[in-house]
């Protein structure tokens, strides 16, 4: 895992009430994409299992619900890690996201760090054929509309 998607906001709150936000209250602030869906039966709503060993999960609307990926990392106000693997992707090919929460004065600045999708192959199903650089490009701007989300919701509660 090579390249790397990194992109960052400002969350008007505390490293420890931004992580809360982000982590309890992600089926808030998760919007779908149809160009990053993460079931054929879209994305439902998304919840995390707490602590190192949880799971973040999707419930859909059929009540069904999908594993997206297991936290490999919990660390309330500092760090969370988690395995990403929409279902069109084989566990063989699961990418990993980081997330920061760094104070910055008054706020704190959470950064997204998704990599590992230079070992998803171009002529895959969640690639959509897109070379990596374009691909990652489009990736980006749908983290930075879900970290704008989260941002907007932090600020809100």
């Amino acid at each position: 895992m090579t390249s790397a998607v990194i992109v960052s906001v400002r969350v008007e709150a505390s490293a420890e009430e931004a992580f809360r936000a982000f982590t309890d209250d992600i089926g808030e602030w998760w919007r779908p994409s149809a160009l990053f869906a993460l079931t054929p039966h879209g994305d439902g709503a998304l919840y995390f299992e707490a602590g190192e060993g949880g799971r973040l999960m999707t419930r859909l609307p059929s009540g069904r619900e999908f594993e997206i990926g297991k936290v490999l990392a919990w660390a309330p106000g500092a760090l969370l890690r988690f395995s990403w693997r929409p279902a069109s992707v084989a566990p063989d090919h699961a990418t990993e996201v980081e997330v920061r929460f760094e104070p910055v004065g008054v706020v704190t600045r959470v950064t997204v760090e998704h990599h590992g999708w230079d070992d998803v192959p171009q002529a895959h199903a969640a690639r959509h054929g897109f070379p990596l650089g374009p691909f990652q490009a489009r990736l980006a701007d749908h983290w930075r509309g879900q970290l704008r989300r989260l941002a907007e919701n932090a600020r809100n509660s």
